[in-house]
């Protein structure tokens, strides 16, 4: 899968699959200085992902600063040809001043192995 580099940061397109309801997005970030991976819930609400009374919720840090998630187990994230079935995401308002739909984590990378190839632009 192709990457793009908008202000200098990488960003691809991926989809989600909750509850048999397929979503995609196409302004995510690939972030390996992420543990985790999150996405805007003003999206996932169309397909019914909202917080629910047993979800865990936490702050996540970072460069654009801190805001608080909540955890959703989702039936699958796909990025091209790379898939986790099963896979616990986070989700929170990412507002961080610039359009941003998610942002891919480690935990996806290092499940699915991927190569980030930077000369070609592709994972």
């Amino acid at each position: 899968m192709k990457i793009t580099i908008k202000d200098g940061l990488p960003y691809i397109s991926v989809t989600l699959i909750f509850r048999s309801q397929q979503i995609s997005f196409d302004e995510v970030i690939i972030d390996t200085g992420s543990t985790g991976s999150t996405f805007s819930i003003d999206k996932l609400s169309t397909i019914g992902i909202t917080p629910e009374p047993n979800d865990p919720i936490y702050r996540v840090s970072g460069v654009g600063g801190s805001e608080f998630v909540f955890a959703k187990q989702i039936e699958s994230l796909i990025l091209g040809n790379l898939r986790v079935d099963n896979f616990l995401i986070e989700v929170g308002a990412m507002q961080y001043g610039f359009n941003l739909d998610g942002i891919v984590g480690m935990d996806f990378l290092l499940q699915t192995k991927a190569v980030i190839d930077l000369n070609r632009l592709e994972i």
